[in-house]
């Protein structure tokens, strides 16, 4: 049969009966004569709450030192939902062996927080499974050259799992969550909202990048080029589900060229509050501007979205980019205390309350007049744009965050979202 990996979410272990029927179902899929590799997150809320002590004993800290502790600290949670599972597989009567990333190893660069996969030795995971075990692997963490434990960030299990699933030659990886797949947009905001039942490693990376929370991008990054398909589906079905229906159900995200039917112009609207505009005012217009910007900002590990330069008048232009409201404060301190001295700039402006809204799909590369379509509906329902971004298969738009919700509902409506197509809808 199949080597398999499979990916447990925080709100599948969150509890002692969750992991008895997370157990339960990898048993299922061993007895059927696949080769098994679990990865799990941290039981829902323990991430969070331990870098919470964290940041009551120091509330102000955020020196690299203190970064490493927080790797320390944060990969405990990780270490105890693994051996709590493996118990739980043993108790079912299978022989299970859990390790953390420092164990296997997944070797990483020193990024504390935000740490980098760089290898995985494979030895030791094979040696088990060829010896009839269930392998379980921590998630979202790993070790560097010096020995030290690091983390990915935060959605790192499915980097994890991906990453363990490419290095092994895995047949598939299976990410369990609490949603039973990829749909064309949160069903929260549009109850209309379909499930993919397919959807390109292309469209995922931009639906991804664009906000939606279903899988951490670095993970589809991961999978894209290794060329590691992908199965998004809920650990919430019963244990016992026929397996051939489970293993078919949830959402694939598999190659382009594996997609039989004409893809549909748009396959999903994605959308991120997560996000702040920033504006340098009156930069001096000469080569070398943008780099002296944005180099001082990617030096304070600070990724950067939309970007957008105004035309030169008088030598002058302004510069405006997105970051992660997290990074927000940071990134304004440090354009205004650094950054525009040293430019000559006039000054710089910010805002918190903005968000990005994309329109996403495959098939915007063969129909023309896309982009016009979703900004005449935003027009339509009087919503200004602020910043627009492009790629081959997407279109992004800045826009006020009140209006989130009103402009996704509305190019759902204009591409026909909520209208089944042979391609893509599930059943």
């Amino acid at each position: 049969m199949a080597l398999i990996v499979h990916k447990y979410g925080g709100t599948s272990m969150g509890s002692t009966e969750r992991i008895r029927n997370v157990a339960k179902r990898v048993a299922k899929w061993q007895r059927a004569g696949h080769q098994m590799v679990v990865v799990p997150s941290a039981m829902s809320g323990e991430t969070n709450r331990l870098l919470a002590l964290a940041k009551e004993l120091a509330p102000a800290a955020a020196s690299s030192a203190t970064e490493r502790e927080l790797d320390q600290l944060a990969a405990t949670g990780e270490q105890a939902s693994s051996a709590l599972l493996a118990i739980a597989l043993q108790a079912e009567g299978l022989a299970a062996v859990s390790y953390c990333g420092w164990q296997v190893p997944i070797r990483t660069n020193s990024a504390y927080t935000k740490a980098r996969i760089e290898a995985i030795d494979q030895a030791r995971i094979q040696a088990d499974l060829a010896a009839g075990k269930v392998v379980v692997i921590t998630g979202f963490q790993g070790v560097d050259a010096d020995g030290h434990i690091t983390t990915l960030g935060r959605g790192g299990s499915d980097t994890s799992a991906v990453a363990v699933a490419a290095a092994i030659g895995a047949h598939e990886c299976l990410i369990y969550t609490d949603v039973d797949g990829v749909y064309t947009t949160d069903p929260r905001v549009v109850p209309e909202a379909r499930r993919l039942a397919r959807v390109s490693f292309e469209e995922m990376l931009e639906m991804a990048s664009m906000g939606s929370k279903v899988l951490q991008i670095r993970s589809v990054e991961f999978a894209g080029k290794y060329r590691m398909p992908i199965r998004v589906l809920s650990s919430f079905t019963p244990w016992d589900i026929d397996l051939n229906t489970e293993a078919q159900s949830g959402t694939l995200i598999t190659f382009e060229e594996q997609q039989t039917m004409e893809q549909a112009v748009v396959s999903g609207i994605a959308f991120n509050r997560d996000e702040a505009k920033i504006t340098v005012l009156g930069v001096p217009d000469r080569p070398g501007i943008a780099y002296q910007i944005l180099g001082a900002v990617a030096a304070a590990n600070v990724e950067v979205d939309v970007i957008i330069q105004n035309i030169s008048k008088e030598g002058k232009t302004d510069f405006s980019f997105t970051v992660h409201r997290n990074d927000y404060p940071k990134t304004l301190e440090l354009l205004r205390s650094q950054v525009v001295p040293a430019l000559g700039a006039a000054e710089v402006l910010g805002d918190a309350r903005i968000c990005k809204v994309s329109i996403v799909g495959i098939g915007m590369r063969s129909h023309v007049g896309v982009a016009s379509r979703m900004f005449r509906s935003l027009s339509e329902e009087g919503i200004n744009i602020q910043m627009i971004s492009t790629s081959e298969i997407k279109t992004s738009v800045v826009i006020d965050e009140k209006y989130m919700e009103l402009a996704v509902r509305a190019l759902h409506r204009e591409f026909d979202l909520d209208q089944p197509t042979d391609s893509l809808a599930s059943n």
